[in-house]
């Protein structure tokens, strides 16, 4: 118990509130080849949820172009693969990450960036769906990053989204934000949301969050 704790601990240093986004992806760059063992250890479920979420709603179209948000080594688009979705893309801003998931095979194209407000190299409506698990943590993606998922989602298209249910609650940059986000671009008609549940066990014994939305522009 006393190793579980101490990885947990190390975990949780890559949420370090004031880290800069440059000092967060460094964390992750020299963890990358740990990331997945540790991970396995603390039980975390929520790419396997994430994936079943999301393959729930596409409702068999293995053929989706999905891509991963926040990807890491890897670890949703390999639950994605077991059931039957190869059309993936990955981006993360951790080149560490992204080479463990490169050497796995994993994905069709492999982008290098950190999702915010900021313009991505991807076009406009390009893919049928996102899946989004683990990136709203402290220090981690924000609410700005919405308008951005949305754009480069076809239109019908879904967003999943991922994450611990407490994190709602005790990161500063949610608390009272992240769902009214949410909220505001369900009134402008530029999403609806299809689902909102709770799963438990998502990490360890804490609940998480699946949080389901179809574009609409």
């Amino acid at each position: 118990m006393a190793d579980i704790e101490a990885t947990d601990a190390f975990c949780h240093a890559s949420q370090k509130p004031g880290m800069t986004s440059a000092e967060v992806l460094r964390y992750y760059d020299n963890w990358a080849e740990k990331y997945d063992k540790d991970l396995q250890d603390l039980s975390y479920n929520g790419p396997r949820q994430c994936a079943e979420a999301l393959a729930e709603v596409l409702s068999g179209n293995k053929a989706a172009r999905i891509l991963d948000v926040a990807a890491g080594t890897g670890l949703c688009a390999t639950e994605l693969l077991k059931l039957g979705y190869t059309n993936l893309d990955a981006i993360d801003g951790s080149q560490g990450m992204l080479d463990i998931a490169k050497s796995r095979n994993l994905y069709h194209r492999y982008i290098c960036d950190f999702l915010g407000p900021r313009r991505l190299d991807i076009e406009d409506d390009h893919y049928d769906a996102v899946a989004c698990c683990g990136a709203f943590s402290q220090g981690h993606m924000k609410d700005d990053c919405f308008p951005e998922l949305i754009r480069i989602v076809k239109p019908g298209g879904l967003i999943c989204i991922a994450m611990r249910e407490e994190f709602l609650h005790t990161v500063e940059a949610y608390r009272g934000k992240l769902e009214p986000a949410m909220v505001a671009l369900e009134d402008k008609g530029c999403w609806e949301q299809v689902a909102r549940d709770i799963v438990p066990k998502y990490y360890r014994e804490k609940d998480g969050v699946i949080f389901m939305y179809r574009v609409l522009v």
